[in-house]
């Protein structure tokens, strides 16, 4: 009887390990190609100030039209990447120039680097928690609240109040993301969806797993 018992054990452990393996793994695999497939944009303020808050708008606004100037027909994310590269200093100018104008003389550094990121809902795509490449724009001491979104595809000008994404935009990341992936994000009416969105945040949060590079 013991010995059956300590089988029991034995086998439901392997099961157990077994599983865990394969939902990190499987979480690992979604993760890497949800994060290969956006470009995002970070902005810190300078403080949690009022002032520095609504600079921190200002400086947003300039950089996303410019943005959506110079990569409005990007079909992917390397196209867009390589663009921002090419044009990193005007996004600095640009930067600079706000602040200026807005009376103001603080630092602006700008990087394009792989970053990590809480989870995300942008009407009605959701992107996990994970490190993703981005242009990260940080003002003076860069101690103030931020402010993320999507670059490309183009979600940043999303009004979240609405609840919907237009359907260019949806359509340029369902065309770089596997059925199962943009499901993953998009989906919140399939209760199976929502348990695998879950995983993936309970994972990244707790450090499982990362799309770090």
């Amino acid at each position: 009887m013991k010995k059956n018992l300590k089988m029991v054990i034995i086998l439901s452990f392997l099961l157990f390990l077994y599983t865990s393996i394969c939902a990190i793994s499987y979480a690992q695999n979604i993760s890497t190609e949800i994060a290969d497939s956006v470009f995002r944009l970070h902005v810190l303020a300078n403080s949690d100030s009022e002032e520095d808050q609504n600079l921190k708008y200002k400086v947003r606004d300039n950089l996303l039209n410019y943005m959506n100037s110079i990569c409005k027909n990007c079909t992917s994310k390397q196209e867009a990447i390589s663009i921002v590269e090419e044009n990193k200093n005007t996004f600095e100018q640009i930067a600079r120039d706000t602040l200026k104008e807005e009376g103001y003389s603080y630092s602006v550094k700008i990087n394009i680097g792989n970053f990590e990121f809480p989870t995300k809902n942008y009407g009605d795509i959701s992107l996990p928690a994970g490190f993703y490449d981005a242009l990260r724009v940080e003002i003076g001491e860069a101690k103030g609240q931020n402010w993320w979104c999507v670059m490309f595809p183009p979600l940043c000008f999303v009004d979240i109040s609405s609840g919907v994404v237009p359907d260019d935009s949806k359509e340029l990341m369902e065309n770089n993301l596997s059925e199962e992936e943009f499901a993953l994000i998009s989906d919140k009416s399939d209760n199976e969806i929502q348990f695998k969105f879950k995983l993936l945040e309970f994972f990244a949060n707790n450090g499982l797993i990362t799309a770090k590079k």
